[in-house]
């Protein structure tokens, strides 16, 4: 019965094709796993200190502080009162006389060593402007001048509480379906967070190359990844060692496609922020990690998918390898068709803004599909996309190099398990 194969799972079956192939898998794992930590540690980032960009410092040249706070009331008033920014313990009376009108919103401060007082805020309303409405849960700057006086300024709407009722509903439902592999997943998921944040980030403010960090952060993020998610087994080897191959593949488009297009990066305004105000950083450098690090999710679901197709089918009875080969790549090509769609239109939401203004622009298709912010976006699905469709018959030929078919057992017993 088909359930006999049901151990096919696990690290020792299917049997790989001799000793031989899964030394070889393992070994080559072994050995990047070690170039990753020497690598690690030759780019580990120092940890001196950086000044702190100037639209972010205080006064003294600190970071900004925000508080949080609430909204009183709004009004309608003349714009230019004395009051805005002040720490206030009665409400203002509205500005009179000719002038442009703005809307005022009365804060109340809820922390910081002003909590319990309150500060006006001023809008006029124009584009951009927060719509501020009687019970919105605000954060506000606190700036202290050099004379001790303290002024407060509008920051951003507060979104910790439905951010983190968000995040817990993430959680649940993927735990709810998943199981434990969710929950492991979900601790991979905060490893790649923290690899990002401790160690990439850091190593690219202080200047170094982008390929080795974003390779070597890469490389940390997907054996923690996978390995937690799918667990340690020959299975989940062939994925890893697909993805890596791919990835390394990605890099190398990724860095041939900037140079050859010769993107800079300088359409995007955070990264002209980043050119002004941390001079060391190479804005391409950071375009080129990007690139990278963008490639590494879709990768990995595909990779995984191709291991995993591979195993099973190779644990059903009567298939021979080529067999094995022949039908995952028919699931993979599928998957590369749907996955692609997927990269595609996730880049081309993230570019509507951008399209719309070009599209009232009177500008012709060709200039708009040329011009820098369009081109990255599209240089990012090419680059993606194509290591996705090749990471699909690399992946494949592993798996089925490792995932030995069952022999199809003699007599009439064997013919009740051919349906696929």
């Amino acid at each position: 019965m088909t359930h006999s194969h049901a151990h096919s799972h696990s690290l020792s079956a299917p049997s790989p094709l001799g000793p031989l192939a899964a030394k070889v898998v393992v070994g080559l794992l072994i050995a990047i796993g070690v170039v990753t930590l020497a690598g690690a540690a030759w780019l580990w980032p120092s940890q001196q200190k950086v000044d702190i960009p100037l639209p972010f410092q205080n006064a003294e040249g600190g970071a900004v502080t925000t508080e949080a706070g609430h909204v009183v009331s709004t009004t309608a008033s003349t714009c230019g009162y004395q009051s805005v920014g002040s720490v206030l313990t009665t409400p203002p009376a509205p500005a009179e006389g000719e002038g442009t009108p703005c809307v005022q919103a009365f804060i109340a401060i809820d922390s910081g060593p002003n909590a319990g007082a309150n500060t006006l805020l001023e809008f006029s309303g124009g584009a951009g402007q927060p719509q501020l409405a009687v019970g919105d849960q605000i954060r506000i700057t606190r700036q202290v001048d050099p004379t001790g006086t303290t002024t407060y300024s509008f920051y951003d709407y507060e979104r910790t509480w439905p951010l983190i009722g968000l995040a817990v509903a993430f959680a649940v439902v993927v735990v709810a379906v998943a199981r434990w592999r969710g929950l492991r997943a979900l601790i991979g998921i905060v490893v790649a967070f923290l690899v990002l944040v401790a160690f990439m980030l850091p190593a690219l403010r202080d200047g170094a190359a982008a390929i080795p960090v974003a390779l070597v952060a890469s490389s940390v993020i997907l054996y923690a990844v996978i390995y937690l998610a799918h667990g340690v087994s020959l299975r989940t080897s062939a994925a890893l060692l697909g993805t890596l191959a791919s990835l390394l593949l990605a890099a190398l488009l990724s860095w041939a496609t900037i140079e050859l297009t010769h993107l800079t990066g300088l359409s995007e305004e955070e990264n002209n922020a980043v050119a002004t105000y941390l001079g060391n950083v190479s804005i391409t450098g950071l375009l080129l990690a990007g690139f990278i690090v963008g490639s590494l999710g879709v990768l990995n679901d595909v990779t995984v998918t191709q291991a995993s197709t591979a195993f099973e089918l190779a644990a059903l009875e009567g298939t021979s390898r080529p067999a094995v080969f022949v039908g995952a790549m028919r699931v993979g090509r599928d998957h590369i068709a749907s996955t692609v769609y997927t990269l595609v239109l996730a880049y081309a939401g993230s570019a509507l803004p951008l399209l719309l203004l070009f599209s009232v622009a009177n500008r012709s298709l060709g200039d708009v599909l040329t011009s820098e912010s369009v081109a990255i976006e599209i240089a990012r699905s090419a680059v993606g996309g194509i290591a996705l469709a090749l990471s699909v018959p690399l992946t494949t030929a592993i798996a089925a190099v490792l995932a030995t078919p069952t022999s199809a057992p003699a007599g009439p017993a064997g013919t009740g398990h051919s349906r696929t």
